[in-house]
């Protein structure tokens, strides 16, 4: 059985929480569908909810820390070398549409490093957590990025561009590429559930442009935990603030990378 640290204590703790609202205001988001108003509101003051209990409760056990929020920005702590990098609901899109597929994120960024991670699936109810040099986990299970070594028996995942947004041709050249190289490719439009699936061995790989810090933080700690390689499209080092992003096994991170670069 893993033995969970007061850390990922924590972090579980306010995850399930902050839960609770939003699958009862996910409750509501199909009889939103139909009014005038329309739900993007409503889901907006899920989302900002969301993240006050989120703080709240991490504040709560850690009074010191900093915090960097989607919704409320970077809040500085007395504790400078220690930050919460939080996303109340990765999949927003998914939820304005009743979809069942989105997640609370949350990571702890230690002198710069980051050292804890959970993903927090509420409708499935899959808690995954990764501690640095602890492992990666879903509940008690240790967790492993998949062992394929071949692209052409490979699920890749990715996220496309919003409409507006740069890199739409990019994305396209890529997604042409790696659709001939691979079994299947998957949208599923959550990134933090993504990169938990990498490392969970469910996706071979993940990648995806111009995503911000707190949509990766915690997938980034998961997959280097379950035995995964994160970088940049080209092979960088990864970083929060990166334009790229690629996450798969060590076997597969060249292949991938490559077949990226190509477009």
């Amino acid at each position: 059985m893993a033995l969970q640290s007061a850390t990922i204590n924590v972090m579980t703790a306010a995850a399930r929480k902050a839960a609770r609202g939003l699958l009862r205001d996910f409750g509501e988001v199909e009889n939103l569908q139909v009014s005038k108003k329309g739900p993007g509101n409503f889901v907006t003051a899920a989302d900002i909810k969301a993240e006050e209990v989120l703080r709240e409760q991490l504040e709560r056990a850690r009074p010191a820390y900093s915090f960097l929020l989607e919704e409320a920005g970077h809040i500085e702590g007395s504790d400078k070398t220690h930050r919460w990098i939080v996303d109340p609901l990765d999949g927003t899109t998914n939820f304005l549409h009743g979809l069942p597929h989105f997640a609370i994120s949350i990571a702890l960024e230690r002198e710069g490093q980051l050292v804890a991670g959970v993903v927090y699936d509420p409708v499935k109810d899959e808690m995954f957590w990764a501690e640095k040099g602890k492992g990666a986990f879903l509940y008690d299970r240790r967790l492993r990025v998949a062992a394929r070594h071949d692209l052409q028996n490979c699920l890749v995942a990715t996220g496309i561009p919003y409409t507006g947004r740069p890199g739409r041709d990019v994305f396209y050249r890529e997604l042409q590429i790696v659709t001939d190289a691979v079994a299947g490719i998957r949208r599923s439009g959550a990134a933090a559930l993504d990169l938990a699936y990498v490392a969970a061995g469910r996706y071979d790989a993940f990648w995806e442009r111009d995503l911000n810090p707190w949509d990766i933080a915690a997938g980034i700690v998961l997959v280097r935990e379950a035995g995964g390689i994160v970088g940049q499209i080209g092979g960088a080092a990864i970083t929060l603030d990166a334009p790229s992003i690629v996450a798969s096994s060590e076997a597969l991170f060249d292949p991938i990378a490559k077949k990226l670069a190509q477009a």
